[in-house]
């Protein structure tokens, strides 16, 4: 079986198994690394395939994704590790300090960074959607399985690249913006949301979603509560040395431009349509460094055109070299973009991660990876279990650290945290032009 992979999601206590699941080192995870939508396939929605299944079947549905939608969000970092142990929550303290202490999502070494704020969609969201009038959440079983504390809003099993390229920072897991606003936020916000594009039409399919100018409006009431906590001087100076991790695109193909309800593929060709993306992202992310952002992480899309949900669809239950090819424009005129702000945008420093070669190595050594199963989903309904994706308190595959993915979009657990070790500390065949850990400890 060959395929060239797409994208990404987490799950239950598999991250102390990391050794002996992965030969160090793999590479990174992109975004929006694999960056994935959480439920639309790009022309056959969760919605439509539904109508396909038996009335019972639809009722069920339904009621998984709508019904189920407060499960508790995970707290806020709180300074001192401990509470429900996911380390978020809380006080936290100004720019530099970490708390040490209990637990997995506690930080364990001094931070190398501030803070890290983070942009993006279902891929890297984990939680900003749990309240939204919105058909794209994951609060509820077995999305957490894995994950200390259970459900959170996370698109996976247990952990997202982000959480662990956290970890390996020394930070504690960033706290979603919905809990942030009324805590401390000096460790970094999470603003990512399933469902977002670049475009603030992209996902409208879902209903409620925060697309990337809203998240970046977001951050602005974050700097607005730095400032008034730590003054001018301390956040500008805190921000300058923070990460901003982006990765945001995939839900403008699979939610947008391969949706039959849109009309962008009858007005642009594949090039076009990159171009009018990455105009518009250039535009976004030069707000960011007009707000003081320096340090930038930019996670290229992954091979979408090999998730589960695409894979469903073809008759030979081949990867789609159609959708493939379709994205290929846009992570080259990504790193066009970043080769340009490296040169021309002052003190900024701008890092790629090259998600779809990560995916396609990940695909092609599955076994070296400690993978059997590439396919399918760990958790949905229907052919290479991404007809449909997971529903609540469905039962997902037992042996979760040997699946590529979570459900009919996003990656497992497993996945996450080797892209997240290798994007924090790998080679320039995977993160360009200099790797995480390299970007941070730059003055």
């Amino acid at each position: 079986y060959k395929q060239t992979f797409p994208y990404p999601s987490p799950f239950i206590s598999l991250h102390k198994q990391q050794s002996r699941l992965f030969p160090p080192p793999f590479p990174p995870l992109s975004h929006q690394p694999f960056l994935l939508p959480l439920s639309l396939q790009p022309c056959v929605s969760p919605i439509m395939a539904l109508t396909k299944l038996t009335t019972k079947l639809l009722f069920v549905a339904i009621l998984g994704l709508l019904a189920f939608t407060q499960v508790g969000h995970a707290q806020f970092f709180n300074g001192t590790v401990g509470g429900d142990g996911d380390g978020e929550g809380g006080d936290g303290g100004d720019y530099g300090e970490v708390a040490a202490g209990g637990g997995r999502g506690a930080p364990t070494k001094e931070a190398l960074v501030p803070a890290m704020f983070i942009f993006g969609d279902s891929l890297i969201d984990n939680g900003n959607n749990n309240n939204l009038a919105s058909l794209a959440k994951a609060n509820y079983l077995p999305y957490g399985i894995d994950f200390n504390g259970g459900p959170t809003g996370r698109f996976s099993n247990g952990y997202t690249m982000v959480d662990e390229i956290a970890e390996q920072l020394g930070l504690p897991l960033i706290p979603p913006y919905t809990e942030a606003t009324n805590g401390d936020v000096t460790r970094g916000v999470n603003y990512a949301s399933a469902a977002a594009g670049i475009l603030d039409d992209t996902g409208r399919n879902f209903v409620g979603r925060i697309p990337f100018d809203q998240q970046i409006g977001n951050f602005r009431n974050t700097l607005d509560q730095l400032t008034g906590k730590l003054g001018a001087v301390e956040t500008a100076q805190g921000i300058g040395r923070s990460i901003f991790f982006v990765g945001m695109g995939s839900n403008d193909y699979l939610n947008n431009y391969l949706m039959p309800n849109y009309p962008t593929r009858g007005q642009y060709n594949g090039q076009q349509y990159a171009d009018l993306l990455v105009h518009q992202y250039t535009r976004q992310l030069n707000t960011l460094y007009n707000l003081g952002a320096r340090k930038f992480v930019i996670a290229g899309l992954g091979v979408m055109g090999c998730i589960p949900s695409i894979l469903a669809q073809s008759p030979a239950g081949l990867c789609s070299e159609e959708v493939n090819k379709l994205v290929t424009p846009f992570n080259q005129n990504v790193k066009a973009m970043i080769n340009n702000f490296n040169a021309n945008l002052p003190g900024a420093r701008f890092t790629y991660i090259d998600i779809a070669k990560m995916f396609r190595e990940v695909l092609t050594n599955s076994e070296r990876y400690g993978f059997s199963v590439v396919n399918r989903g760990c958790c949905g309904i229907g052919r290479n279990a991404g007809q449909i994706t997971c529903l609540p308190f469905q039962t997902p595959c037992n042996e979760r650290g040997q699946y590529v993915f979570w459900d009919a979009f996003h990656p497992t657990e497993a996945v996450n945290v080797l892209m997240g070790r290798k994007a924090f500390n790998g080679d320039t065949t995977y993160v360009y032009p200099i790797n995480i850990e390299q970007l941070a400890r730059i003055g």
